[in-house]
């Protein structure tokens, strides 16, 4: 066996989309649909990483929530960014006892939220208390991370509680910025909604039990008139354990919470007008996309497009809710539609993506030829160690398999 990494830009694997003249896609319900008041007056509002960086952008989206009050909006977040990286970092620096590089990336983790506490949040008492909450959860933090000191290892199991502080202190703070504009709103932690599996990192929701645990959670307060602010990204298991729904993972939680709730539309705010025909990084060309359909998307986000979790299409599809991909720092902008179908339209390519950081897996000898479902025993290899295969390709003669996987998979 040999492997391969396909790094250099020239070396990509490129995947266009087409458009069909007939593109439908069959919808199917997963558990009961929500019983609501009136036809889906709901939206769901996700603002990613950039949209809630330091003071400014948190009132730039408390702005933009109210401004949609009247559609009862249900809020969504990520962490700052940066902030699960850092935390990444800080686990993996703690379980090499790198002492002094902890200590700066805890000092970093609780000023930056310090910061924007203190010039986004007017009202002193609010104020005093998001600064005491900052500082506990930079104390039950250190905790944490001086055990995994201790024991000289992360495991997935610890990484998924360490990143969780990110989200649970952002949804916190951005409650009371709304409160302060005079929205009522209420932080929620999804680690009580989103029911997983034990997959640590990457885990996956149990739908029918996190579909109830939802409604029994956030329509309450959306029929009161209260705004729920909720992390994204973060689930946990039967048990109580914390995971996590994988990088990105925050646009599957609000996918998850407008299915349960029966939302009229999912909202996700980035930092770019939509969907692009291709990442302006390498097309500088590229210009956002007016709609796309659920197949197209779902697509482009398995082959390399960065806007959507892979993932978040399929609890839309099977309620059928448009998805709506809107600029936070351009609101007016109307984005990326993602429909059910589309109309068919000129040109036929409407967008390229790619994926960089790929091995291609060689399985190969003359020992192969002849052996009884050899292909079968490799894929369910793979599947037991929960790698996803993005291209496969065999031999006639059955001489040799060649699969792509994630280089991070590959190692």
């Amino acid at each position: 066996m040999w492997c391969r990494s396909f790094l250099s830009p020239a070396r990509l694997r490129w995947r266009f989309t087409h458009q069909r003249r007939t593109d439908t896609i069959s919808l199917s319900f997963i558990g009961e649909r929500p019983h609501l008041e009136g036809k889906r007056p709901m939206i769901v509002m996700k603002f990613g990483g950039t949209s809630v960086e330091g003071a400014e952008n948190l009132r730039r989206v408390a702005e933009i929530v109210l401004a949609h009050r009247k559609r009862r909006p249900i809020v969504v977040v990520s962490a700052m960014a940066g902030i699960t990286d850092l935390l990444l970092a800080a686990a993996h620096g703690a379980a090499a006892r790198r002492d002094q590089e902890l200590e700066r990336k805890l000092r970093t983790f609780h000023n930056r939220h310090a910061h924007a506490i203190s010039a986004a949040i007017a009202d002193a008492k609010t104020r005093t208390r998001l600064l005491a909450l900052t500082d506990q959860f930079a104390e039950e933090l250190t905790r944490i991370l001086m055990g995994m000191s201790f024991l000289g290892e992360a495991t997935p199991r610890a990484l998924d509680a360490v990143v969780s502080f990110g989200e649970r202190l952002l949804v916190e703070i951005l409650a009371g910025v709304l409160n302060e504009r005079g929205l009522k709103a209420k932080a929620l932690n999804a680690q009580r909604l989103i029911i997983t599996d034990d997959r640590f990192g990457a885990a996956t929701p149990l739908k029918d039990l996190t579909y109830r645990r939802c409604r029994r959670a956030i329509l309450p307060l959306v029929k009161r008139g209260i705004v729920p602010v909720i992390t994204g990204f973060l689930s946990s298991t039967r048990e109580g354990i914390p995971t996590t729904l994988g990088r990105g993972g925050s646009d599957y939680s609000a996918a998850l919470i407008g299915a349960a709730v029966g939302a009229r539309e999912i909202w996700i705010y980035t930092d770019v007008d939509g969907i692009m025909t291709a990442d302006p990084k390498v097309v500088p060309e590229g210009r956002s996309l007016a709609e796309l359909s659920y197949r197209e998307v779902a697509e482009l986000a398995y082959f390399g497009a960065r806007v959507v979790h892979p993932k978040t299409v399929f609890p839309a599809i099977e309620r059928g809710i448009p998805i709506l991909i809107k600029n936070t720092f351009n609101p007016a902008f109307p984005g990326t539609r993602i429909v059910p179908r589309t109309t068919p339209s000129n040109p036929i390519v409407k967008a390229i993506t790619s994926i960089g950081h790929l091995t291609l897996v060689t399985v190969e000898g003359a020992g192969l030829l002849g052996v009884p479902e050899i292909t079968a025993r490799v894929f369910d290899t793979l599947a037991r160690e929960g790698i996803n295969v993005l291209l496969i390709s065999q031999a006639s003669s059955q001489h040799s398999i060649c699969f792509v996987v994630q280089q991070k998979d590959a190692e």
